[in-house]
């Protein structure tokens, strides 16, 4: 019987990855979704950012790093705690909404730079807290991890998510569409916890209340964003679903997007289990 010490979770994260068919996206589709995101995702009042920064330890911290930083909605929204800001992106659209944002804000002490989780960060300053709020969906999840702990001093807060998939299980069942969910939170834990660091994880509750749609195109539409290619026989499934949702006056389910965040303090690399 294999035990759990036993188990290479580097590895199995890699496989899940190549399984789930998941692929890096290229900058230019983040850069298409750079606008929008700013005014979606870069609202003070959003629980998300709020319970993120409720779970942060900003005691004794100067500088930090955000990686994946997007449009600068987590770092920029705790500008103040900081002296030195500094985010990384492989999207130049949404460095360039970051550097925008930050400027109507007054933030002066915020640089963008454009590098991606496999750069080169060498010419990077060590800063005190590192971040990675929902941009852990990477194709080699220990160097990643590992590059978060040697750029932090003190401390690295990442968030990873809860579900194998957006999509609830009700509508993959409705279609019979069997689905390889993505990689959760769980790699992380495991695979720092082999690496020799105990991380700290609680979790970000997503809305609960099921979104609404206008019509059943937009629903489909909705589906097939996250399934792809969804088939003639499929769609037809969805709308006999959809409908028996609609006469029983039952929303339409939708896993909410949960997300754990991931913490740690920062452990010195010769202490690990490399």
């Amino acid at each position: 019987m294999i035990i759990i010490d036993q188990l290479n979770f580097a590895e199995m994260y890699q496989q899940h990855m190549k399984q789930a068919n998941r692929s890096r996206k290229d900058p230019i589709h983040w850069d298409q979704k750079a606008e929008k995101m700013a005014t979606t995702v870069f609202n003070p009042q959003d629980c998300y950012l709020q319970d993120f920064q409720s779970l942060m330890n900003f005691n004794g911290a100067q500088s930090i790093l955000d990686v994946g930083c997007g449009p600068g909605s987590v770092c920029l929204s705790i500008a103040d705690k900081f002296q030195k800001i500094i985010g990384i992106d492989y999207s130049q659209g949404m460095l360039y909404v970051a550097q925008k944002r930050a400027d109507s804000l007054a933030i002066h002490h915020a640089e963008f730079h454009c590098k991606a989780w496999e750069d080169d960060w060498s010419d990077l300053p060590q800063v005190d807290i590192a971040v990675a709020s929902r941009s852990t969906l990477v194709m080699d999840l220990k160097t990643a991890l590992l590059k978060l702990n040697r750029q932090a001093l003190a401390r690295v807060y990442t968030t990873h998510r809860v579900n194998p998939t957006f999509i609830d299980t009700k509508i993959l069942q409705a279609i019979g569409r069997e689905v390889i969910g993505l990689p959760t939170y769980i790699y992380a834990v495991n695979i720092l916890q082999q690496l020799g660091i105990n991380p700290q994880v609680n979790y970000i509750r997503g809305s609960q209340n099921s979104p609404e749609f206008a019509n059943f195109d937009d629903f489909v539409e909705s589906i097939n964003r996250s399934l792809k290619d969804l088939t003639a026989l499929e769609k037809e499934k969805l709308h006999h679903y959809y409908a028996k949702c609609c006469q029983s006056n039952q929303p339409v389910a939708y896993s909410a997007r949960d997300w754990a965040m991931v913490a740690w303090e920062v452990v010195d690399e010769s202490e690990l289990h490399l």
